[in-house]
């Protein structure tokens, strides 16, 4: 990544989180989304935001099937938490058919996890893990547009203040053709790519590590030490243990506030 391109990055980081909050009502329905664009539009304007990233939230539509699909994880993520055999069930879920390709793609990418660790200090089984289990290599990294999925969410009351800066980050990520709209799809809380990140993380955390430009989508080693450079952000220290109760363990937390899925990482991990 040039010098240009980070300085870039880093005004656009400082202008884009310190936006005052918006003015837009949320509501656990459809009720008032076009008047929510209208008001977010104000907001992304004045973010810097331009005619790309407007029009790219101008198209959306509130989307139902995302919302039930935010409620669905919750109550499975609060139900996996509840329990020791809850927990058991989520985690085999979860680690289905994966300890084999897992070992060989750390076979496979043998130097480059050697790279990583050796820059950032996160161990490889660690990346390995979380790079299988959010989308089994790159596997099915989703199919919803992005830009939709983050505005539904930022309407709806539940997680509102989470998700309003990730759609700010997206509709600058479209503005600035980073990832063209058309490619722009993922998750359906609007992750993007490999190991999915938020467009917030995209563009505070994502580095280009084979020299080739930024890809979370396509490229393994962009992939991985974005991941990697997002958990020494949040102060992994270097090859430390991330059993529970060390400052590593927390810092999983960070990768995903779900306490089943902090474990289950950590768990598979340490079967490596």
């Amino acid at each position: 990544m040039s010098r240009t391109l980070r300085l870039t990055m880093a005004a656009f980081a400082v202008t884009l989180f310190a936006t005052p909050a918006i003015a837009a009502k949320c509501s656990n329905t459809g009720a008032g989304f076009d008047a929510f664009k209208r008001d977010f539009a104000k907001e992304a304007r004045a973010a810097g935001i331009g005619k790309r990233g407007l029009a790219a939230l101008a198209s959306t539509k509130y989307s139902s099937k995302v919302i039930a699909y935010d409620r669905r994880v919750n109550r499975s993520f609060k139900r996996a938490a509840s329990s020791k055999g809850s927990f058991n069930k989520f985690y085999a879920k979860k680690t289905a058919g994966l300890r084999s390709p897992t070992k060989g793609k750390l076979n496979k990418h043998k130097r480059l996890f050697g790279q990583i660790e050796k820059k950032y200090g996160v161990q490889r089984e660690i990346l390995a893990t979380i790079w299988g289990m959010e989308t089994g290599f790159g596997r099915y990294t989703g199919k919803q547009d992005i830009v939709t999925s983050l505005a539904s969410l930022t309407h709806d009351c539940r997680r509102s203040g989470f998700f309003k800066p990730n759609l700010l980050a997206a509709l600058k990520i479209v503005d600035k053709g980073w990832i063209p709209r058309s490619k722009f799809r993922g998750a359906a809380h609007g992750e993007i790519g490999q190991t999915q990140f938020m467009a917030k993380n995209y563009i505070n955390y994502g580095v280009d590590f084979d020299g080739r430009g930024r890809d979370l989508l396509r490229s393994v080693p962009d992939v991985l030490a974005s991941t990697a450079n997002y958990l020494r952000a949040h102060g992994w220290q270097r090859m430390g243990s991330y059993k529970p109760g060390t400052n590593n363990f927390r810092v999983l937390k960070e990768w995903n506030a779900s306490t089943a899925y902090q474990n289950a990482i950590a768990k598979f991990a340490g079967t490596l």
